[in-house]
């Protein structure tokens, strides 16, 4: 079992930055690949980026070059820096933690962009 407790949603305006965190607890943190994503009012839940085991990472084009994942192993936290936000961000983020078939989500946390 993963438990996943994410933090650092808010409001924030256009072009703003915020930083999303992602506290695991339960299991062996640094086996598990985690993702972020979001889902926004009426569309589909996506995914926004991920990052495996070993480092690797890889992002939805929407958000190339703005958010970047990365994780700490000893704090067992995977972190989502999200900088030159725009309104179309706007969504409810959600960290997930997967092995194989496994798989494991935090609770949503909001973010909102807007002015």
């Amino acid at each position: 079992q993963v438990q996943l407790v994410p933090s650092g949603g808010g409001l924030v305006q256009p072009g703003g930055s915020l930083r999303l965190s992602c506290a695991a607890s339960g299991s062996i943190f640094s086996i598990y690949a985690m993702g972020w994503y979001r889902q926004a009012p009426g569309k589909q839940r996506e995914l926004v980026a991920s990052i495996t085991s070993s480092g690797s990472t890889n992002y939805v084009d929407s958000v190339k070059g703005r958010f970047t994942i990365s994780r700490d192993n000893a704090k067992n936290t995977v972190y989502l820096q999200m900088n030159s936000l725009k309104p179309e961000d706007t969504a409810v983020y959600y960290c997930n933690a997967a092995l194989a078939t496994i798989s494991y989500w935090g609770q949503g946390t909001q973010v909102t962009v807007s002015s």
